[in-house]
């Protein structure tokens, strides 16, 4: 996929769209639905089957998703290697089950396709690629070894080996075919989505340019007069001490200096489009600038640069993206909304990691939402004080998604907590006990002076006289 220059997630990253909570969901539909399988073969129609091997397999997933529920939190994004060894997981336990209750005589053996055609859809080619190796690897094993199903009169229930090829083939041509299908649907899904982001962040850069170019443009017209009144006397004084050598020369280098004023201000609409540096600041520089919507709205906003005890490095100079600075100025927004006097940011770095801690005096998270932070459309339930303090506050939880969502595009972590002293909300001096949270980067990754944020410095451009 072709980087367009904004960050967008390619088809690599699409693994992290899936929430661990969906795939914990949707296995424990799966074990009910397999539970409820056996039961009806079990005793309406009366067929032998190895019970103790079938909930064997069946409980390796009960156990999996019980480790995954209590483990992880509950808004955990699987990466891509995650993701894919749990849809293997699920392809292998069915496997097991069908080897147990007859392979390809099963009817339930179609469902083999189904882990594939999600892997088409949330993985990436070479993922889809080896489970659906897997997959027909699987189904040409369960075409020849498997255990008979059995009625209590020990009658061998079997289709035809003509139909066993065809459920085969039929089954192997569905992984394909479903695969490549499913594939291309989310890929110009997927295509369009981030045409359309590409769309909207390149009309605001464009924005940006055009307020730019205005404030340029209000410069030179503001300066033009009063550097068309020195360019005007300095000429007249020329004149009046042309026999004075010594006068001359600095009269005629204020006259230069004001061309030159002139000449600056004329490029300068053009020239900024170009330099690097304006895209590029230190990183409390570009913490300040997420901040600056937030100054004025009563609460006091200390700014802290840390850097590490053992590091080499200065203040790393970080890129000026707008989904650093957007998301950034969300987590404050958050921050000042619900601080009783005092937010916190905390910048610092050391020889492998910038980090920002964002920190208040306010009541913090609620303790039973900390593992959804970041879900969209997570609405709680306030009381009646609360919504007598903020009548007009509705949280949604859109601000923190954005925020994290864009945050992470950029390659970093997040980490949501509450301050020691959140439980003695009567304290008279609270401090920094509010919501807690933590952004952070490799220095690599974000670092001008590295990797892809890597900022190529070229030759000084001399002024023109």
């Amino acid at each position: 996929m072709t980087d367009t220059g904004f960050g967008l997630i390619g088809a690599r990253q699409r693994g992290n769209w899936v929430r661990l909570r969906t795939i914990i969901w949707l296995r424990w539909a799966a074990i009910v639905g397999q539970i409820t399988a056996l039961v009806v073969a079990q005793y309406f129609y009366a067929l032998q089957i190895e019970v103790g091997l079938f909930y064997l397999v069946v409980g390796l997933s009960i156990i999996a998703n019980l480790v995954a529920m209590f483990i992880f939190p509950e808004n955990k994004r699987l990466s891509e290697r995650e993701n894919l060894l749990m849809v293997l997981f699920d392809l292998l336990q069915l496997a097991a089950l069908l080897y147990l209750t007859g392979g390809l005589n099963n009817p339930f053996s179609l469902l083999i396709v189904g882990p594939v055609t999600v892997s088409a859809a949330a993985l990436s080619a070479r993922s889809t690629v080896f489970l659906g190796a897997v997959a027909i690897l699987v189904v040409s094993v369960l075409a020849f070894f498997h255990m008979p199903l059995r009625t209590d009169a020990d009658i061998v229930l079997r289709i035809g080996e003509l139909f066993v090829f065809g459920n085969w083939a039929a089954i192997v041509i569905a992984i394909v075919f479903l695969s490549v299908y499913a594939r291309w649907i989310a890929s110009e899904v997927h295509t369009m989505s981030e045409a359309l982001q590409a769309t909207q962040m390149a009309l605001a850069r464009e924005q940006k340019l055009s307020d730019l170019s205005g404030v340029v443009a209000a410069a030179a017209h503001e300066l033009g007069t009063p550097l068309a009144t020195i360019k005007l006397t300095s000429s007249e004084l020329m004149e009046d001490f042309a026999d004075n050598p010594d006068a001359l020369e600095d009269i005629q280098l204020i006259n230069h200096q004001a061309d030159r004023c002139r000449d600056i201000l004329r490029s300068m609409g053009r020239a900024g489009k170009d330099d690097l540096y304006m895209h590029h600041a230190p990183v409390s520089a570009v913490i300040e600038e997420a901040a600056t919507p937030h100054l004025d709205r009563g609460k006091a906003i200390h700014f802290e640069t840390m850097p590490g005890i053992d590091t080499e490095w200065p203040q790393p100079t970080i890129p000026r993206r707008p989904e650093i600075v957007h998301g950034l100025r969300n987590l404050i927004q958050n921050a000042v909304d619900f601080a009783h006097g005092h937010v916190w940011v905390e910048t610092g770095w050391t020889d492998d990691k910038i980090t920002i801690r964002i920190q208040d005096d306010g009541p913090g998270f609620p303790a039973h939402l900390i593992g959804r932070i970041g879900d969209p459309f997570m609405r709680d339930r306030r009381g009646a004080s609360e919504r007598n303090a903020r009548p007009a506050y509705e949280g949604m939880g859109l601000g923190l998604f954005i925020a994290k969502t864009l945050l992470e595009r950029t390659g970093a972590e997040l980490s949501f907590a509450n301050g020691p002293n959140i439980q003695d909300p009567a304290a008279d001096d609270r401090g920094r006990c509010g919501a807690l949270i933590e952004v952070s980067w490799p220095l690599n990754r974000l670092d001008a002076r590295f990797g892809e944020s890597r900022m190529p410095v070229g030759a000084n451009r001399p002024f023109d006289s």
